[in-house]
């Protein structure tokens, strides 16, 4: 291959769709990882793979909202582009509680409502609970169901645009870890290295999830369950073939050892109370990752034009809502970039990734 338009290093879930999607235009990419290309060591491989927008307007900020609703447009049209099948469920996400957490459900609401203009959901008594979920055995007495929000299967996905990448002509260097980003010769060099580059992006902290794979033979789960809770928010995700994937929300924290003893006891505890039927699953995998975030839990870009050097990171724990909208984005400006990568790239950058780094997290110049 000659010298590529596009080098990115680090290929993970954002690298790889970034990868694909610009190849599809017409660029010659080539990608580095230090993992495998079946996505080990990826941060995406510890996932849910949600996307639901309307559960995260609680915390998200508005514009993120908006961009996850147009991730849910563009992840059925990208999975159709990809030559093997992944898994993807759009049956909405059901939000319960226990009783004593029937003010944490009023402040969602009244949240949801403040944030999301938008939203489509609707409040379930108990009878409909019932009729909705059969397999939560009546054990809550409201409920929300929030329309249209879908997961996908993130291990799936990942192989599949592996497999993608290697069909459009992109050049795989996979186990190939970068020390140096001067050394890759491209026209551009794309950083998407998530939580290893806080070496270069001191702003990144990391935060923890962890995640419970489990194999529950006859348990029916029609669609994603989110608890609320004051302390132990989970959320259960359905997968084929009687699987589960259950996680908790963000934890503040850069530790990436095992999920402790007391983590793996809170966290399917938890899933218990929500499933009773779990009591018989079996525990597949317990895992546990960090995701990079930003002081503002919002995504960024930095152009620095002495070094042809593009950064993109700062997906926080909405990786999947948000991938699309930001791969869409920044493939965008990429014909820009090739034509003129020395000039200041700052006005051809997307609004939403320049708008709040301007005085925190400057672009460089």
């Amino acid at each position: 291959m000659s010298r590529p338009d596009l080098a990115i290093v680090g290929g993970g879930l954002l690298g790889r769709l970034i990868a694909w999607r610009a190849a599809r235009q017409g660029a010659r990419v080539a990608v580095y990882d230090a993992n495998d290309r079946d996505g080990r060591g990826a941060t995406a491989w510890v996932a849910g793979g949600m996307v639901a927008p309307q559960a995260e307007a609680v915390d998200a900020a508005p514009e993120l909202v908006g961009m996850g609703r147009r991730s849910l447009v563009l992840w059925p049209q990208w999975l159709s582009d990809l030559g093997s099948p992944v898994h993807y469920d759009n049956q909405g996400t059901l939000v319960v509680w226990h009783r004593s957490d029937e003010q944490e459900a009023k402040r969602f609401e009244l949240l949801l409502k403040s944030r999301d203009p938008r939203a489509a959901y609707q409040r379930l008594d108990e009878s409909q609970l019932r009729m909705s979920e059969p397999a939560l055995d009546g054990r809550f007495r409201e409920g929300l169901l929030l329309h249209g929000e879908a997961n996908i299967d993130n291990r799936q996905l990942l192989l599949a645009l592996a497999d993608a990448l290697d069909e459009a002509g992109v050049v795989c260097h996979w186990h190939h870890a970068v020390a140096d980003l001067r050394q890759i010769d491209a026209a551009l060099v794309f950083d998407c290295c998530g939580k290893s580059a806080r070496r270069r992006w001191k702003e990144l902290r990391c935060v923890r999830g962890e995640i419970a794979r489990l194999h529950a033979p006859g348990l029916e789960l029609r669609r994603m369950i989110r608890l609320l809770h004051t302390r132990h928010s989970i959320y259960v995700i359905p997968r084929p073939s009687d699987h589960l994937v259950v996680g908790a929300t963000a934890i503040e924290s850069d530790d990436r050892s095992p999920v402790s003893v007391r983590g793996a006891l809170e966290l399917l505890s938890a899933a218990y109370v929500v499933l009773p039927g779990l009591g018989e699953a079996r525990i597949l995998e317990l895992n546990a990752d960090c995701r990079p975030a930003l002081p503002d839990n919002r995504p960024a870009i930095r152009y620095d034009p002495s070094r042809c050097l593009l950064e993109v990171n700062g997906l926080y724990r909405h990786g999947f809502l948000l991938a699309p909208a930001v791969v869409e984005d920044v493939v965008s400006v990429l014909p820009y970039l090739l034509l003129n990568p020395k000039a200041d790239a700052q006005d051809a950058l997307p609004r939403w990734l320049t708008a709040h780094t301007r005085q925190e997290i400057s672009i460089c110049q």
